[in-house]
């Protein structure tokens, strides 16, 4: 069985690389996908993230250091990731998977361009307190 879609790719190996922080994911037509877990948390198929409709997706913010704990299976068709800030109500199917790999590029270049025009940014509080702190103590902080 394919995802949600008869003919899509279905994926061969999914591994889950948590010092790098990155979700490989080989499909049957061969493609390798290289999905940093930022992303993947960014573009989270929830209703808490994606909303109720077009239009109505929620900015992620301080999500640079997001880590995915688990990966449940979702019948034959998808995978629910646990990811470290709590989040893991998001199916993502191997359809979406897959247009997700075909768009990345595109689709996070949007992300930084939406974070940039909010003013917002990938690093959550606790790292900027942590880098202050750091660079306050740190003789050789520029």
């Amino acid at each position: 069985m394919a995802g949600l879609t008869k003919n899509t790719p279905v994926p061969k190996e999914i591994k889950l690389h948590k010092k790098s922080r990155i979700l490989d994911i080989t499909f049957s037509d061969g493609k390798t996908f290289h999905f940093p877990c930022e992303f993947l948390r960014v573009y989270s198929p929830s209703a808490e993230v994606s909303g109720h409709g077009t239009g109505q997706e929620i900015l992620q913010t301080g999500k640079k250091m997001v880590n995915i704990l688990k990966i449940n299976p979702v019948g034959h068709y998808a995978i629910q990731p646990h990811f470290s800030d709590g989040h893991n109500t998001g199916i993502y199917s191997w359809d979406l998977l897959y247009n997700y790999g075909s768009n990345q590029d595109k689709m996070w270049q949007d992300y930084l361009q939406r974070l940039k025009e909010a003013g917002a940014s990938r690093e959550s509080k606790a790292d900027l307190l942590s880098d202050t702190q750091t660079c306050q103590n740190d003789k050789t902080c520029y």
